[in-house]
Protein backbone atom coordinates (compact mmCIF):
# COMPACT_ATOMS: atom_id res chain seq x y z
CA UNK A 1 0.00 0.00 0.00
CA UNK A 2 1.26 3.12 -0.76
CA UNK A 3 1.69 5.84 1.86
CA UNK A 4 1.28 9.87 1.20
CA UNK A 5 1.90 12.95 3.14
CA UNK A 6 -0.99 14.03 1.72
CA UNK A 7 -4.06 12.81 -0.44
CA UNK A 8 -6.17 15.37 -2.25
CA UNK A 9 -9.73 14.38 -3.38
CA UNK A 10 -10.96 16.55 -5.84
CA UNK A 11 -9.00 18.84 -8.30
CA UNK A 12 -11.10 22.38 -8.65
CA UNK A 13 -9.76 24.37 -5.17
CA UNK A 14 -7.87 21.63 -4.48
CA UNK A 15 -6.02 21.50 -6.97
CA UNK A 16 -4.46 24.82 -5.53
CA UNK A 17 -1.67 23.37 -3.88
CA UNK A 18 1.14 26.02 -2.83
CA UNK A 19 4.69 25.70 -3.33
CA UNK A 20 5.11 25.68 -0.02
CA UNK A 21 4.46 21.85 -0.55
CA UNK A 22 6.66 21.26 -2.75
CA UNK A 23 8.63 18.36 -1.29
CA UNK A 24 5.62 16.69 -0.16
CA UNK A 25 4.74 13.20 -1.57
CA UNK A 26 1.03 14.28 -2.59
CA UNK A 27 -1.50 12.15 -4.22
CA UNK A 28 -3.82 13.91 -6.32
CA UNK A 29 -7.64 11.90 -6.53
CA UNK A 30 -9.99 12.94 -9.53
CA UNK A 31 -12.59 10.82 -11.02
CA UNK A 32 -14.05 13.36 -13.00
CA UNK A 33 -13.00 16.32 -15.02
CA UNK A 34 -9.28 17.89 -14.10
CA UNK A 35 -9.92 21.10 -13.08
CA UNK A 36 -13.40 21.00 -11.13
CA UNK A 37 -17.13 22.21 -11.86
CA UNK A 38 -16.15 25.71 -11.92
CA UNK A 39 -13.26 25.60 -15.03
CA UNK A 40 -15.15 23.08 -16.94
CA UNK A 41 -19.15 23.15 -16.49
CA UNK A 42 -19.53 26.46 -14.33
CA UNK A 43 -18.56 29.50 -13.53
CA UNK A 44 -16.23 30.09 -16.25
CA UNK A 45 -17.77 28.42 -19.51
CA UNK A 46 -21.27 29.91 -18.60
CA UNK A 47 -19.93 33.35 -18.12
CA UNK A 48 -18.50 33.12 -21.68
CA UNK A 49 -21.59 32.26 -23.31
CA UNK A 50 -23.57 35.22 -20.81
CA UNK A 51 -21.53 37.52 -22.59
CA UNK A 52 -22.76 37.19 -25.78
CA UNK A 53 -26.48 36.88 -25.00
CA UNK A 54 -25.53 39.91 -22.71
CA UNK A 55 -24.77 41.83 -26.25
CA UNK A 56 -27.95 40.77 -27.98
CA UNK A 57 -30.02 42.41 -25.03
CA UNK A 58 -28.56 45.59 -25.28
CA UNK A 59 -28.88 45.80 -29.21
CA UNK A 60 -32.60 45.17 -28.52
CA UNK A 61 -32.61 47.52 -26.01
CA UNK A 62 -30.75 50.12 -27.92
CA UNK A 63 -33.92 52.04 -29.38
CA UNK A 64 -33.88 53.73 -26.42
CA UNK A 65 -31.03 55.55 -26.68
CA UNK A 66 -31.47 56.45 -30.41
CA UNK A 67 -29.67 53.42 -32.30
CA UNK A 68 -31.21 50.80 -34.45
CA UNK A 69 -30.05 48.10 -34.75
CA UNK A 70 -30.34 43.89 -35.30
CA UNK A 71 -28.84 40.62 -34.38
CA UNK A 72 -28.21 38.95 -37.76
CA UNK A 73 -27.68 35.86 -36.43
CA UNK A 74 -26.64 33.95 -33.32
CA UNK A 75 -24.05 31.33 -34.30
CA UNK A 76 -24.30 28.71 -31.35
CA UNK A 77 -21.64 26.30 -33.05
CA UNK A 78 -19.22 29.14 -33.36
CA UNK A 79 -20.01 29.91 -30.20
CA UNK A 80 -19.58 27.09 -27.87
CA UNK A 81 -16.49 25.80 -29.82
CA UNK A 82 -15.02 29.02 -28.86
CA UNK A 83 -15.73 28.59 -24.82
CA UNK A 84 -14.49 25.04 -24.94
CA UNK A 85 -11.62 24.93 -27.95
CA UNK A 86 -10.14 27.22 -24.65
CA UNK A 87 -11.35 25.78 -21.99
CA UNK A 88 -10.69 22.28 -22.63
CA UNK A 89 -7.31 22.77 -23.63
CA UNK A 90 -6.76 24.58 -20.05
CA UNK A 91 -8.09 21.34 -18.30
CA UNK A 92 -6.27 18.81 -20.34
CA UNK A 93 -2.69 21.16 -19.59
CA UNK A 94 -3.71 21.21 -15.75
CA UNK A 95 -3.67 17.47 -15.66
CA UNK A 96 -0.56 16.96 -17.93
CA UNK A 97 1.36 19.48 -15.59
CA UNK A 98 0.41 17.60 -12.37
CA UNK A 99 1.26 14.34 -13.76
CA UNK A 100 4.98 15.30 -14.73
CA UNK A 101 5.27 16.73 -11.23
CA UNK A 102 8.03 14.51 -9.25
CA UNK A 103 6.21 14.65 -5.81
CA UNK A 104 2.79 14.51 -6.94
CA UNK A 105 1.08 11.24 -7.86
CA UNK A 106 -2.10 11.74 -10.02
CA UNK A 107 -5.06 9.11 -9.40
CA UNK A 108 -8.03 9.23 -12.12
CA UNK A 109 -10.60 7.33 -10.16
CA UNK A 110 -12.59 7.41 -7.28
CA UNK A 111 -11.75 7.57 -3.60
CA UNK A 112 -13.81 6.16 -0.80
CA UNK A 113 -12.83 5.92 2.82
CA UNK A 114 -11.79 2.48 4.67
CA UNK A 115 -11.14 4.43 7.48
CA UNK A 116 -9.81 7.95 8.74
CA UNK A 117 -6.72 7.83 6.93
CA UNK A 118 -7.04 5.01 4.40
CA UNK A 119 -8.42 5.48 1.09
CA UNK A 120 -9.77 2.53 -1.52
CA UNK A 121 -9.80 4.02 -4.74
CA UNK A 122 -11.88 2.65 -7.51
CA UNK A 123 -8.72 1.59 -9.60
CA UNK A 124 -8.40 -1.04 -7.08
CA UNK A 125 -5.25 0.52 -5.15
CA UNK A 126 -5.55 1.33 -1.88
CA UNK A 127 -3.00 4.25 0.04
CA UNK A 128 -2.93 6.21 3.03
CA UNK A 129 -2.11 9.27 3.91
CA UNK A 130 -1.00 11.48 7.38
CA UNK A 131 -3.42 14.46 6.38
CA UNK A 132 -6.33 14.44 3.97
CA UNK A 133 -8.12 16.98 1.92
CA UNK A 134 -11.97 16.67 1.14
CA UNK A 135 -12.79 18.95 -2.21
CA UNK A 136 -15.08 16.84 -3.95
CA UNK A 137 -17.28 19.83 -5.35
CA UNK A 138 -21.12 19.01 -5.58
CA UNK A 139 -23.48 17.74 -8.79
CA UNK A 140 -26.96 18.63 -9.81
CA UNK A 141 -29.57 17.54 -8.06
CA UNK A 142 -32.23 15.82 -9.76
CA UNK A 143 -35.27 15.96 -8.65
CA UNK A 144 -37.97 12.65 -8.27
CA UNK A 145 -40.37 13.54 -10.87
CA UNK A 146 -41.99 10.61 -12.68
CA UNK A 147 -40.22 9.28 -15.60
CA UNK A 148 -37.09 11.90 -15.63
CA UNK A 149 -34.40 9.10 -14.62
CA UNK A 150 -35.82 7.50 -18.02
CA UNK A 151 -35.97 10.20 -20.26
CA UNK A 152 -33.54 12.67 -22.04
CA UNK A 153 -32.94 15.49 -19.84
CA UNK A 154 -29.64 18.04 -19.51
CA UNK A 155 -28.12 19.50 -16.21
CA UNK A 156 -25.62 22.14 -15.99
CA UNK A 157 -23.20 19.84 -16.63
CA UNK A 158 -24.22 19.08 -20.43
CA UNK A 159 -26.65 21.60 -21.40
CA UNK A 160 -23.49 24.02 -22.81
CA UNK A 161 -22.37 21.36 -25.01
CA UNK A 162 -25.57 20.88 -27.16
CA UNK A 163 -24.72 19.68 -30.31
CA UNK A 164 -27.89 21.25 -32.10
CA UNK A 165 -29.15 24.69 -31.31
CA UNK A 166 -33.00 23.59 -29.98
CA UNK A 167 -35.95 26.10 -30.89
CA UNK A 168 -38.09 25.26 -28.11
CA UNK A 169 -36.67 24.28 -24.05
CA UNK A 170 -38.20 23.83 -20.97
CA UNK A 171 -36.23 24.64 -17.57
CA UNK A 172 -37.27 23.30 -14.21
CA UNK A 173 -36.07 25.79 -11.41
CA UNK A 174 -35.64 29.19 -11.08
CA UNK A 175 -31.71 29.70 -8.97
CA UNK A 176 -29.22 31.34 -10.66
CA UNK A 177 -28.29 28.11 -12.71
CA UNK A 178 -31.67 28.94 -14.14
CA UNK A 179 -31.70 32.38 -14.76
CA UNK A 180 -28.19 32.16 -16.09
CA UNK A 181 -28.99 29.48 -18.77
CA UNK A 182 -32.43 30.88 -19.18
CA UNK A 183 -30.81 34.29 -20.29
CA UNK A 184 -28.20 32.89 -22.20
CA UNK A 185 -30.76 30.79 -24.16
CA UNK A 186 -33.63 32.97 -24.53
CA UNK A 187 -31.19 35.76 -26.14
CA UNK A 188 -29.79 33.19 -28.75
CA UNK A 189 -33.14 32.97 -30.15
CA UNK A 190 -34.56 29.75 -28.21
CA UNK A 191 -37.85 29.81 -26.90
CA UNK A 192 -37.39 29.21 -23.37
CA UNK A 193 -40.49 28.50 -20.61
CA UNK A 194 -38.90 28.30 -17.11
CA UNK A 195 -41.42 26.10 -14.44
CA UNK A 196 -41.19 26.23 -10.84
CA UNK A 197 -42.43 25.14 -7.62
CA UNK A 198 -42.56 28.31 -6.05
CA UNK A 199 -44.31 31.62 -6.86
CA UNK A 200 -40.65 33.44 -7.11
CA UNK A 201 -37.40 33.56 -9.05
CA UNK A 202 -34.40 33.73 -7.38
CA UNK A 203 -35.88 33.12 -4.11
CA UNK A 204 -33.06 33.26 -1.73
CA UNK A 205 -32.42 36.90 -2.86
CA UNK A 206 -34.30 39.88 -1.25
CA UNK A 207 -38.00 39.88 -2.09
CA UNK A 208 -37.24 43.57 -3.62
CA UNK A 209 -34.33 42.10 -6.50
CA UNK A 210 -36.61 38.73 -6.63
CA UNK A 211 -39.51 40.88 -7.79
CA UNK A 212 -37.92 43.40 -10.40
CA UNK A 213 -35.58 40.57 -11.66
CA UNK A 214 -38.98 38.39 -12.47
CA UNK A 215 -40.54 41.46 -14.28
CA UNK A 216 -37.25 41.84 -16.49
CA UNK A 217 -36.30 38.72 -17.20
CA UNK A 218 -40.51 38.01 -17.83
CA UNK A 219 -40.26 40.24 -20.71
CA UNK A 220 -37.72 37.26 -22.77
CA UNK A 221 -38.77 34.11 -21.00
CA UNK A 222 -42.46 32.25 -20.44
CA UNK A 223 -42.31 32.23 -16.23
CA UNK A 224 -44.77 29.38 -15.06
CA UNK A 225 -44.39 29.91 -11.71
CA UNK A 226 -46.32 27.56 -8.81
CA UNK A 227 -45.81 24.51 -11.61
CA UNK A 228 -44.00 21.87 -12.37
CA UNK A 229 -44.56 18.76 -14.82
CA UNK A 230 -45.49 15.45 -12.75
CA UNK A 231 -44.40 13.21 -15.36
CA UNK A 232 -41.57 13.19 -17.94
CA UNK A 233 -41.20 11.05 -21.32
CA UNK A 234 -39.24 11.33 -24.47
CA UNK A 235 -41.40 12.13 -27.22
CA UNK A 236 -39.74 10.71 -30.41
CA UNK A 237 -37.02 13.63 -30.87
CA UNK A 238 -38.57 16.18 -28.26
CA UNK A 239 -39.12 16.14 -24.62
CA UNK A 240 -43.27 15.74 -23.43
CA UNK A 241 -44.03 17.60 -19.88
CA UNK A 242 -47.30 15.86 -18.61
CA UNK A 243 -48.75 18.31 -15.88
CA UNK A 244 -51.35 17.61 -13.00
CA UNK A 245 -54.44 18.52 -15.06
CA UNK A 246 -52.99 15.50 -17.66
CA UNK A 247 -52.10 18.04 -20.36
CA UNK A 248 -49.08 17.95 -21.99
CA UNK A 249 -46.43 20.11 -24.03
CA UNK A 250 -43.49 18.95 -25.58
CA UNK A 251 -39.59 20.81 -26.24
CA UNK A 252 -36.61 20.06 -27.81
CA UNK A 253 -34.35 20.05 -24.72
CA UNK A 254 -34.99 19.83 -21.24
CA UNK A 255 -32.75 21.66 -18.47
CA UNK A 256 -33.03 20.44 -14.95
CA UNK A 257 -31.55 23.04 -12.85
CA UNK A 258 -32.76 23.09 -9.06
CA UNK A 259 -30.00 22.99 -7.12
CA UNK A 260 -26.76 21.08 -6.53
CA UNK A 261 -25.88 18.92 -4.01
CA UNK A 262 -22.41 17.78 -2.55
CA UNK A 263 -20.39 14.88 -3.48
CA UNK A 264 -19.65 13.68 -0.26
CA UNK A 265 -22.56 10.67 -0.11
CA UNK A 266 -20.63 8.42 -2.26
CA UNK A 267 -16.84 9.21 0.27
CA UNK A 268 -17.52 6.26 2.61
CA UNK A 269 -17.41 8.36 5.30
CA UNK A 270 -19.43 6.28 6.95
CA UNK A 271 -16.56 4.10 7.84
CA UNK A 272 -14.34 7.18 9.66
CA UNK A 273 -15.55 9.17 12.60
CA UNK A 274 -16.06 12.18 9.97
CA UNK A 275 -18.76 14.45 11.39
CA UNK A 276 -21.52 14.80 7.84
CA UNK A 277 -24.65 16.72 8.32
CA UNK A 278 -26.55 16.79 5.70
CA UNK A 279 -24.50 15.78 3.55
CA UNK A 280 -21.61 18.50 4.47
CA UNK A 281 -18.69 17.49 5.82
CA UNK A 282 -18.46 20.03 9.23
CA UNK A 283 -15.48 21.67 9.98
CA UNK A 284 -13.87 24.59 11.75
CA UNK A 285 -12.74 27.91 10.76
CA UNK A 286 -9.75 26.62 10.40
CA UNK A 287 -11.29 23.87 7.76
CA UNK A 288 -10.02 20.80 9.97
CA UNK A 289 -13.14 18.09 10.16
CA UNK A 290 -13.20 15.87 13.67
CA UNK A 291 -10.75 13.69 12.20
CA UNK A 292 -7.12 15.11 13.40
CA UNK A 293 -5.32 15.15 9.59
CA UNK A 294 -8.52 15.61 7.55
CA UNK A 295 -9.63 18.84 6.31
CA UNK A 296 -12.50 19.66 3.99
CA UNK A 297 -13.00 22.28 2.03
CA UNK A 298 -15.58 23.82 -0.79
CA UNK A 299 -18.89 22.85 -1.86
CA UNK A 300 -18.25 19.55 0.50
CA UNK A 301 -17.89 21.63 3.75
CA UNK A 302 -19.88 24.63 3.62
CA UNK A 303 -23.09 26.02 2.38
CA UNK A 304 -22.27 28.69 0.09
CA UNK A 305 -21.28 26.76 -3.31
CA UNK A 306 -19.30 29.80 -4.35
CA UNK A 307 -15.73 29.39 -5.97
CA UNK A 308 -14.58 31.92 -4.15
CA UNK A 309 -15.20 31.02 -0.81
CA UNK A 310 -14.14 27.60 -2.16
CA UNK A 311 -10.86 29.57 -2.76
CA UNK A 312 -10.35 31.32 0.27
CA UNK A 313 -10.79 27.90 2.16
CA UNK A 314 -8.17 26.33 0.03
CA UNK A 315 -6.12 28.75 1.22
CA UNK A 316 -6.52 28.47 4.48
CA UNK A 317 -6.65 24.58 4.30
CA UNK A 318 -3.38 24.11 2.85
CA UNK A 319 -1.83 26.44 5.13
CA UNK A 320 -2.86 25.14 8.22
CA UNK A 321 -2.11 21.42 6.47
CA UNK A 322 1.51 22.05 5.58
CA UNK A 323 2.70 25.29 7.98
CA UNK A 324 4.10 25.34 11.46
CA UNK A 325 2.99 29.23 11.84
CA UNK A 326 0.09 30.45 13.54
CA UNK A 327 -3.10 28.34 12.65
CA UNK A 328 -5.04 30.15 9.76
CA UNK A 329 -9.27 30.63 9.98
CA UNK A 330 -11.77 31.69 7.20
CA UNK A 331 -13.81 34.65 7.81
CA UNK A 332 -17.36 34.29 6.43
CA UNK A 333 -18.28 37.97 6.68
CA UNK A 334 -19.19 39.86 4.07
CA UNK A 335 -19.52 36.80 1.53
CA UNK A 336 -20.95 37.91 -1.97
CA UNK A 337 -22.82 36.32 -4.57
CA UNK A 338 -23.91 37.03 -8.13
CA UNK A 339 -26.45 36.14 -10.42
CA UNK A 340 -24.82 36.47 -14.42
CA UNK A 341 -28.30 36.98 -15.88
CA UNK A 342 -30.03 39.71 -17.60
CA UNK A 343 -30.45 41.42 -15.58
CA UNK A 344 -27.39 41.07 -13.33
CA UNK A 345 -27.75 40.61 -9.57
CA UNK A 346 -24.98 40.46 -6.61
CA UNK A 347 -25.47 40.24 -3.02
CA UNK A 348 -23.64 41.04 0.25
CA UNK A 349 -24.89 40.76 3.68
CA UNK A 350 -27.99 40.26 4.89
CA UNK A 351 -31.47 40.50 2.97
CA UNK A 352 -34.37 42.96 4.45
CA UNK A 353 -36.16 40.07 5.35
CA UNK A 354 -33.14 37.99 7.09
CA UNK A 355 -32.57 41.69 9.11
CA UNK A 356 -36.04 42.12 10.36
CA UNK A 357 -36.10 38.35 11.39
CA UNK A 358 -32.45 38.92 13.25
CA UNK A 359 -34.36 41.54 15.01
CA UNK A 360 -31.86 44.18 13.94
CA UNK A 361 -33.13 48.17 14.08
CA UNK A 362 -31.83 49.29 10.53
CA UNK A 363 -32.74 51.87 7.51
CA UNK A 364 -32.53 51.07 3.88
CA UNK A 365 -30.80 53.23 1.37
CA UNK A 366 -32.40 53.10 -2.41
CA UNK A 367 -30.30 54.94 -5.48
CA UNK A 368 -32.09 53.83 -9.36
CA UNK A 369 -29.59 53.80 -11.81
CA UNK A 370 -31.70 56.44 -13.45
CA UNK A 371 -31.29 58.62 -10.92
CA UNK A 372 -27.55 59.03 -11.74
CA UNK A 373 -25.70 60.69 -14.19
CA UNK A 374 -24.87 58.13 -16.21
CA UNK A 375 -27.88 56.46 -15.58
CA UNK A 376 -29.36 58.79 -17.53
CA UNK A 377 -27.29 58.21 -20.37
CA UNK A 378 -28.38 54.26 -20.12
CA UNK A 379 -31.98 55.61 -20.35
CA UNK A 380 -32.28 52.92 -17.30
CA UNK A 381 -35.67 52.44 -16.14
CA UNK A 382 -35.39 49.47 -13.53
CA UNK A 383 -32.21 48.67 -12.22
CA UNK A 384 -31.68 49.94 -8.34
CA UNK A 385 -29.24 49.25 -5.54
CA UNK A 386 -29.92 49.17 -2.17
CA UNK A 387 -28.18 49.54 1.03
CA UNK A 388 -29.24 48.14 4.73
CA UNK A 389 -27.54 50.32 7.38
CA UNK A 390 -27.75 50.09 11.49
CA UNK A 391 -29.42 52.81 12.92
CA UNK A 392 -27.55 53.17 15.59
CA UNK A 393 -23.57 51.65 14.64
CA UNK A 394 -23.93 52.76 10.49
CA UNK A 395 -22.44 49.74 9.57
CA UNK A 396 -23.95 48.04 6.64
CA UNK A 397 -25.36 44.98 6.96
CA UNK A 398 -26.18 44.14 3.50
CA UNK A 399 -26.20 45.15 -0.12
CA UNK A 400 -28.22 44.51 -3.43
CA UNK A 401 -28.39 45.48 -6.80
CA UNK A 402 -29.91 44.64 -9.93
CA UNK A 403 -28.64 45.96 -13.43
CA UNK A 404 -25.59 46.03 -15.61
CA UNK A 405 -22.20 45.31 -13.90
CA UNK A 406 -23.95 44.87 -10.84
CA UNK A 407 -21.07 41.99 -9.58
CA UNK A 408 -18.76 44.89 -9.77
CA UNK A 409 -20.48 47.46 -8.73
CA UNK A 410 -21.28 45.98 -5.34
CA UNK A 411 -17.36 45.43 -4.17
CA UNK A 412 -16.57 48.39 -2.30
CA UNK A 413 -19.59 47.14 -0.15
CA UNK A 414 -18.17 44.12 0.16
CA UNK A 415 -14.94 45.74 1.34
CA UNK A 416 -16.92 48.03 3.71
CA UNK A 417 -19.19 45.21 5.27
CA UNK A 418 -15.56 43.03 5.47
CA UNK A 419 -13.58 45.80 7.32
CA UNK A 420 -16.35 47.03 9.71
CA UNK A 421 -16.52 50.23 7.79
CA UNK A 422 -19.23 52.51 8.89
CA UNK A 423 -21.80 53.69 5.56
CA UNK A 424 -20.16 57.40 6.37
CA UNK A 425 -16.71 55.91 5.36
CA UNK A 426 -18.61 54.45 2.88
CA UNK A 427 -20.01 56.91 1.33
CA UNK A 428 -18.26 59.79 2.23
CA UNK A 429 -14.50 58.80 2.56
CA UNK A 430 -12.97 58.20 -0.56
CA UNK A 431 -13.98 59.68 -4.18
CA UNK A 432 -16.82 58.46 -6.00
CA UNK A 433 -15.82 59.35 -9.95
CA UNK A 434 -18.65 61.56 -11.46
CA UNK A 435 -20.29 60.15 -13.63
CA UNK A 436 -19.38 56.88 -13.10
CA UNK A 437 -22.25 54.39 -12.42
CA UNK A 438 -20.43 53.69 -8.86
CA UNK A 439 -22.79 56.70 -8.07
CA UNK A 440 -25.74 54.45 -7.42
CA UNK A 441 -23.43 53.01 -4.24
CA UNK A 442 -22.51 56.61 -2.97
CA UNK A 443 -25.89 58.00 -3.46
CA UNK A 444 -27.81 54.75 -1.97
CA UNK A 445 -25.54 54.54 1.23
CA UNK A 446 -26.14 58.22 1.03
CA UNK A 447 -29.99 58.08 1.34
CA UNK A 448 -29.40 55.36 4.18
CA UNK A 449 -27.33 57.44 6.34
CA UNK A 450 -30.63 60.44 5.53
CA UNK A 451 -32.31 57.72 7.68
CA UNK A 452 -30.61 57.42 10.64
Amino acid sequence: METFDLAIIGSGSGNSIPEELADWNIALIEESVFGGTCLNKGCIPSKMFVLPGDRVVEAQEAKSIGVDQTTNNVDWNSIRDRVFGRIDPIAEGGLSYRKSMDNITVFEARAEFVSDKKLKLSTGEEIEADKILIATGARPFVPPIEGLDASRYHTSDSIMRLEKFPETMAIIGAGFIAAEMGHVFSSYGCNVTMFNRGDRLLKAQDPDISEAFAKEFGKRVNLRLGTLPTKVSDAGDKIELTFEDGSTETYDELLVAVGRTPNTDNLGLENTNIEVADRIVAVDKAMKTSVDGVFAVGDAANKFQLKHVANAEAKVAFHNIGSTDAEREVSYKGVPGAVFSNPQVATVGLTETQATEAGADFVVGRTDYGGTAYGWAMEDQSSFCKVLVDRSSLLVLGAHIIGPQAATLIQPIIQAISLDLTAEQLARGSYYIHPALTEVVENATLDAISKT
